[in-house]
């Protein structure tokens, strides 16, 4: 796990594997408040280290598979509850031959699960063998892969989804937004792209249009209601930031 600021939720992410996992490592970008306390009530199970908290938070989680031990890995954040289900899934899974497994997650918004809109099942590559996968280290939205000489190797799909919970409210999810905006934002510069009157047009009314209509008409959004069409309209204005 890689964390920062997160005592609200990291206990109850925790109680969910910690009588089943050999260890948990977890790297913390200098929280301020009672995150480094609460995980290491856990016990001798818990590791943490301390790194600086990067504006690509993915370097940490990098940091922190390169800290494992154990055969297997699980990778996790700390807005995410393993069910009983998926638990005994994966204990499984890791008796097998294969190199590892993607997951799938139900996300929730404003406390509805999102099972339409493009956001289910949102299958992440979480579960492999200790040393074979790693981050690109490009995007706030890498997820870890496996490296070259283990590509050609198999790997599988759970069925049981990892519960995710990113924004407690609105204003939660506009502060992440901004924040992903923002690195995504030096991205684009630092390959040269400048703020012009030729990107006003994609990026005030063409891409956000596009994601609104395809998340919440094609891929049917509006059967979750109110979250469903807020997060459409939430998640297409990101382009504005």
């Amino acid at each position: 796990m890689a964390v920062h600021n997160e005592e609200e939720r990291i206990g109850n992410t925790l109680e969910r594997v910690i009588d089943w996992v050999d260890e948990v490592v977890i790297v913390d970008g200098k929280s301020t408040d009672k995150t480094v306390n609460i995980a290491q009530s856990f016990g001798k199970k818990v590791r943490v280290y301390h790194e600086k908290n990067s504006p690509n938070f993915i370097e940490n989680k990098q940091k922190a598979i390169e800290r494992a031990k154990s055969t297997w890995t699980l990778e996790l954040d700390a807005d995410e509850l393993v069910t009983d289900e998926l638990k005994d899934e994966i204990r499984q899974a890791v008796t097998t031959h294969k190199a590892g497994f993607r997951i799938p997650r139900l996300n929730h918004f404003l406390g509805k699960p999102l099972k339409k809109g493009g956001q289910y099942p949102d299958l992440k590559f979480r579960l492999y063998r200790t040393g074979y996968a790693r981050f690109p280290l490009q995007s706030v939205h890498d997820e870890a892969a496996l490296i070259t000489e283990h590509a050609s190797e198999q790997t599988g799909e759970l069925s049981c989804p990892l519960l995710h919970y990113p924004y407690a409210s609105i204003a939660v999810y506009m502060r992440k937004t901004v924040q992903y905006a923002q690195f995504e934002a030096d991205v684009l510069y630092e390959k040269g792209i400048r703020p012009s009157a030729g990107l006003w047009i994609p990026y005030y009314i063409g891409k956000p249009l596009y994601w609104f209509l395809l998340t919440y008409l094609r891929h049917r959004g509006y059967v979750d209601g109110f979250p469903g069409f807020a997060f459409s309209l939430f998640s297409s204005i990101r382009y504005w930031f």
